[in-house]
């Protein structure tokens, strides 16, 4: 198999994931601040990266079977969580991070088959 359909999954799920951290940041200001131009400033980028995201998978959808491409959003989970542990400060419990081991085995086994 090619190179493009991995590398467009990879920026679906790097788009998804920035779209979430930006939502989860621009929700954090609003209770600080209110929806004002803070709000606006994060909440605009967070939108623009999640229709990246929806627009990518769809496009991915036409050309791959959706058991071929939904394994790949499940590591999205995996992505988030460290993600909001480096650049939101968030714990991981073991438990979290037990759950993420099992999903990216579960990745790894359903796209060997």
């Amino acid at each position: 198999m090619r190179a493009l359909p991995f590398i467009l999954i990879f920026i679906s799920l790097v788009t998804f994931v920035a779209g979430q951290l930006l939502f989860k940041r621009a929700m954090e200001t609003s209770i600080k601040f209110g929806f004002r131009k803070d709000f606006l400033k994060v909440f605009l980028p967070g939108v623009g990266a999640m229709t990246v995201s929806f627009f990518l998978t769809l496009g991915l959808l036409q050309k791959f079977d959706l058991s071929f491409i939904y394994p790949f959003q499940g590591l999205s989970v995996i992505i988030i969580s460290l993600a909001a542990a480096v650049l939101l400060r968030e714990k991981l419990s073991g438990q979290l991070l037990f759950g993420a081991l099992l999903i990216s085995l579960g990745v790894i086994f359903v796209s060997l088959s």
